[in-house]
């Protein structure tokens, strides 16, 4: 299984070489700028930006009048790496492990614009067997977004290595199966599904709870991170970051413009959220959801993402180790008080 991850870290570096080494694009100022996310409440930042326009209102501050955006949806993180390396996108919007992984393989030519948000992420399982994260057998599928390098994926890491051992981190790798958190939904709202399982994100977590039968909390992130965890945060890579300073700081400027929008008028901010998404929740449901434990977790700094390197470092997978968070953020971030 190993030796499989890094055969796939060496294609990822291979391509990555390319990519980085032969677009020229990534040298150019642009005026269209293409950015990219996951489905979920995680991502209300970028909903806010997109219907307000922010960025564009932003850049413009900063003398680049004219800029447009372009939001594309991914199911999981993965996709939208392949299609930063691929040179379909120009931004993410997505989890730290994937934010580290590039940045290790491209020795520094990714790097992390502001984090987004912080909420809980929580394992979910239907089988009234599973309590605790030792109950799971060999044949009990978890659903996360990407398998092995997203941040649902090595969370379960590092709570298998609590569980079970420092040197049984790996040990329910196998049991992951790579689903976008929609269709892990619909996978574990049918009976009939081999899926039972779900480290989920709002607002599929409060669905599933609620609407699956059986459905309950095996274990949330806070409890293995011991606090908030980044999980959606803007990357570039550092030649588009070079070529483009002041979009790089319209970025900053348009994430804590729609953060702030989110803390003063949470129901307008839903009401963009469904707006852009098509989340058929309705908006006292989501405001009751934003009620809850860590919901409002929308910070520019990075939360917990240095315990998340640490243990990459340790498991391999990442080949150099940072001595600080601002090591894969851009100049950008380096004001906050990351960790």
């Amino acid at each position: 299984m190993i030796k499989q991850f890094q055969r796939g870290a060496a294609a990822i570096a291979l391509i990555v070489a390319t990519v980085l080494a032969a677009s020229p694009a990534r040298a150019q100022q642009k005026s269209e700028i293409a950015l990219s996310r996951q489905p979920g409440i995680f991502y209300m930042p970028s909903h806010i930006m997109e219907k307000l326009k922010l960025i564009e209102k932003h850049a413009a501050s900063l003398g680049l009048a004219g800029i447009t955006t372009k939001w594309i949806t991914f199911s999981g993180g993965g996709a939208q790496t392949d299609a930063l390396l691929a040179g379909g996108v120009d931004i993410l919007n997505t989890g730290t492990g994937n934010l580290l992984l590039l940045w290790d393989r491209t020795r520094g030519g990714v790097k992390g614009i502001v984090a987004t948000s912080a909420q809980p992420m929580t394992l979910i399982s239907r089988d009234a067997n599973i309590k605790s994260i030792k109950d799971f057998g060999p044949a009990d599928k978890i659903a996360v977004p990407t398998v092995k390098v997203s941040t649902q994926a090595i969370v379960l890491q590092i709570a298998a290595a609590e569980a079970f051992g420092a040197d049984q981190w790996s040990k329910l790798d196998a049991n992951t199966v790579q689903l976008g958190h929609p269709d892990a939904y619909a996978a574990l709202s049918n009976p009939k599904h081999e899926v039972h399982n779900h480290f989920s994100i709002p607002p599929f977590t409060f669905l599933e709870l609620k609407n699956v039968p059986g459905a309950h909390i095996v274990l949330s992130s806070p409890d293995v991170m011991g606090g908030p965890l980044s999980q959606a945060q803007f990357f570039t890579t550092t030649k588009f970051a070079e070529a483009n300073p002041k979009i790089i700081q319209a970025v900053r400027d348009a994430t804590k413009e729609a953060q702030a929008l989110i803390r003063s008028d949470t129901k307008q901010a839903v009401e963009i959220y469904k707006e852009i998404t098509g989340d058929k929740t309705s908006v006292e449901e989501l405001l009751d959801l934003l009620k809850e434990p860590g919901m409002m977790e929308w910070n520019l700094e990075p939360q917990g993402t240095m315990k998340f390197a640490a243990h990459l470092f340790k498991t391999g997978t990442l080949k150099s180790q940072p001595k600080a968070w601002t090591d894969y953020y851009l100049p950008v971030a380096h004001d906050l008080k990351g960790n």
